[in-house]
């Protein structure tokens, strides 16, 4: 029986997530949201459940034009990385949840990386 694309996702997040929180524990976590239309991003602290720095491609002030392309992404992960750092933040581990490394996602990320974040 052939499972669905959603349920592959699912199990995907799973053991993406599953087996970073054993490696990461105590660090926060860079979690990436990625769909058709948009593209956020978050650095999260698990041990307080609170979120410290935060960029989407719906904000006003990024410019994105509307599009979601690897530009967008690109924007995101270097606004968020700005963000992150002023709010004290350093490293974090990168948590693609059920994505791909690649395109998008990868734009981010790379993105956060050169805007200073280690992860």
């Amino acid at each position: 029986m052939a499972n669905s694309n959603r349920v592959l996702f699912q199990k995907r997040r799973l053991r993406v997530r599953n087996k970073l929180r054993k490696v990461n524990a105590g660090r926060l976590r860079l979690s990436v949201h990625r769909s058709n239309k948009n593209i956020s991003a978050q650095v999260i602290d698990d041990v307080n459940g609170v979120t410290l720095a935060a960029a989407s491609s719906l904000e006003k002030g990024l410019d994105t034009g509307g599009k979601n392309d690897v530009a967008t992404a690109t924007k995101v992960g270097a606004a968020l990385a700005e963000r992150a750092t002023a709010a004290g933040v350093t490293e974090a581990y990168f948590d693609r949840g059920g994505f791909l490394y690649h395109g998008r996602v990868k734009a981010l990320a790379e993105a956060a990386r050169e805007g200073g974040l280690k992860i």
